[in-house]
């Protein structure tokens, strides 16, 4: 594989696309103290309720240590707190305090205003077939032999 394969070339474009956005996005977070992945937790757990930690970690595609990490440090802001399962003991849900709520309400204005500002010079064509595009992406398998 060579610089000028175009499979190496739109996957470093890809890779750097993401990591422009989560730096723009990072601004906005900044001024709340909380930085991309903390946002992300919040925002999933704002959007379907109480989850297990395991499934915060494979929903963000982060490592069991990593995911710890975060729901420390956002349960020492107050945003969120471990409940335990009434079914199963090995289980530890998550659960967005209303502290966690009202920050993710004042955060949500400002971060969709930026995420549109990102995306106002594309069609929303253009924007459906990106969807494709990545999503036909993740359809394939990881190694393909």
């Amino acid at each position: 594989m060579t610089e000028n394969d175009p499979k190496i070339k739109a996957l470093m474009s890809m890779i750097r696309t993401s990591q422009y956005i989560q730096d723009r996005l990072k601004s906005d977070l900044s001024v709340y103290h909380l930085n991309f992945t903390e946002y992300m937790v919040l925002e999933l757990l704002f959007k379907e309720g109480d989850q297990p930690i395991q499934y915060i970690g494979r929903k963000l595609l982060l490592a069991s240590s990593s995911i710890t990490y975060v729901i420390d440090k956002l349960e020492k802001k107050g945003y969120v707190r471990r409940v335990p399962s009434s079914t199963d003991r090995r289980v530890i849900y998550i659960q967005m305090t209303n502290q966690g709520k009202q920050i993710r309400e004042d955060i949500s204005p400002n971060y969709v205003s930026s995420v549109r500002y990102l995306f106002e010079d594309y069609s929303v064509e253009e924007l459906a077939q990106l969807t494709q595009f990545l999503d036909k992406i993740k359809g394939q398998p990881a190694v393909k032999k």
